[in-house]
């Protein structure tokens, strides 16, 4: 069994362990708590539990945009992120979906370009030496 559904806030603390495994602190939780509760947040649960999430806005410049996507390192290359991309892009209500990763994140590069998104720039000085890739997905 696998569900795609809005995370709540009884999610909370496995995102959290999720996203401690992967960056290495809990930096994020305030974040990571406000999205749950402002409803942009995404998870792939199956019955082990959530295997990662994904967090979006809708105010990148009047379009959707993917702010984070992580997959529990267990779970990795098992379409993940796949999954948590074509689900949201489903229910974006804009015609553009943006999101970015480093220029470094080749593992991300692969699952932008396999759901379909095309690159469509980049920012500098974000992470020194690591620029910022931009891609964006236009919904047909």
């Amino acid at each position: 069994m696998i569900d795609l559904l809005e995370a709540r806030m009884e999610h909370f603390d496995e995102i959290c362990a999720i996203d401690q495994e992967v960056i290495g602190d809990f930096s994020r939780s305030k974040y990571l708590r406000t999205a749950i509760n402002e409803k942009r947040c995404i998870i792939q649960q199956t019955e082990k539990g959530i295997t990662g999430f994904l967090i979006f806005t809708n105010d990148f410049f009047e379009n959707c945009f993917i702010s984070l996507v992580i997959v529990k390192p267990s779970e990795r290359r098992k379409g993940v992120a796949t999954a948590l991309l074509a689900f949201y892009i489903e229910m974006a209500n804009t015609p553009k979906i943006f999101s970015s990763t480093n220029q470094s994140n080749t593992s991300m590069h692969k699952v932008f370009e396999t759901a379909g998104f095309i690159k469509s720039g980049f920012i500098e000085n974000l992470d020194e030496g690591d620029p910022e890739i931009i891609y964006v997905k236009l919904k047909n």
